[in-house]
């Protein structure tokens, strides 16, 4: 497989991580609900430790993310891990996310949520 084709499998795998955080506990600024979730704009791949990838070792970090109302992430830190070599790597990824913000009431709401990121050596 292509190195260009390993990308797009690995950032198509992400989109789909996001798009099933629904189920995800989120809480809206001024309040834990919302009308619209945050959408994924552009989320490049974490980079997969070097070391962990030739010991074929995967792993999972849930990391605490603030976006805000133009859909920045605005804050970034470990909730559990699986892992402390995937934690820099998924949070370095992470803080470059964009998105397009959740809405309450037709205007952009800030929010916080847990956000899985899965290092999985077969993808």
């Amino acid at each position: 497989m292509s190195k260009v084709n390993h990308s797009v499998l690995k950032t198509l795998s992400l989109c789909i991580v996001l798009s099933s955080f629904a189920a995800l506990r989120t809480t809206a600024a001024g309040g834990p609900d919302f009308d619209t979730r945050p959408m994924p704009v552009k989320t490049p791949p974490p980079e997969y430790p070097s070391a962990m990838k030739q010991k074929g070792v995967s792993g999972l970090v849930a990391l605490k993310v603030e976006i805000d109302e133009t859909g920045a992430v605005t804050a970034c830190s470990v909730s559990k891990s699986s892992n402390a070599e995937f934690e820099e790597p998924a949070m370095n990824a992470v803080k470059n996310w964009k998105f397009k913000p959740a809405q309450k009431g037709g205007s952009p709401v800030k929010i916080s949520l847990i956000l899985p990121i899965k290092f999985s050596i077969d993808e």
